[in-house]
């Protein structure tokens, strides 16, 4: 049996553990979900190796990129903290498995992670694109406010 070396606090939820702080919620990946990532690091496809050249070390956009990163439930390709974003490539699998994508999709997103996604056939021809695209990703806004939210459009009082 895998143990963690993070205690154990709180429940145990549908593969994750709730971990309660002052602040906000923390959702940590139990021990098995830990142990995939360390497997799927290994075990890269060629698309994944080679977009993972160009993110590791901070060598874009000065941020760290973390591999097979585990969140709550799920195994992410690639992730970048500081913007909650979760980065995925997809290959010949993911058409087996639309729902499981769309069901994890949906969970990171409910959860405040922005997820874009690219095809190994992305990654291997049109490298340059899904490097702008993901430095892109988290200095543009996905949900940008509406004018009037932003204060334009409002009539001022004298």
């Amino acid at each position: 049996m895998l143990t963690s070396p993070l205690p154990q606090r709180g429940g145990l939820r549908g593969g994750v553990d709730l971990v309660a702080s002052s602040s906000r919620r923390h959702w940590r990946a139990t021990p098995q979900v830990q142990q995939q990532a360390r497997v799927l690091r290994k075990q890269q496809t060629p698309a994944e190796a080679t977009l993972w050249k160009h993110l590791r070390g901070k060598q874009l956009t000065g941020t760290r990129f973390r591999r097979q990163h585990p969140v709550g439930p799920y195994v992410v390709d690639f992730f970048r903290a500081d913007c909650q974003l979760v980065v995925e490539v997809d290959g010949d699998t993911h058409a087996e498995q639309v729902e499981y994508d769309l069901a994890r999709t949906a969970w990171l997103n409910d959860r405040g992670y922005r997820v874009i996604g690219f095809t190994n056939s992305e990654v291997q021809r049109q490298l340059e694109a899904v490097l702008e695209k993901i430095a892109e990703a988290c200095t543009s806004d996905p949900h940008p406010a509406s004018p009037a939210a932003a204060g334009e459009g409002t009539e001022q009082p004298n």
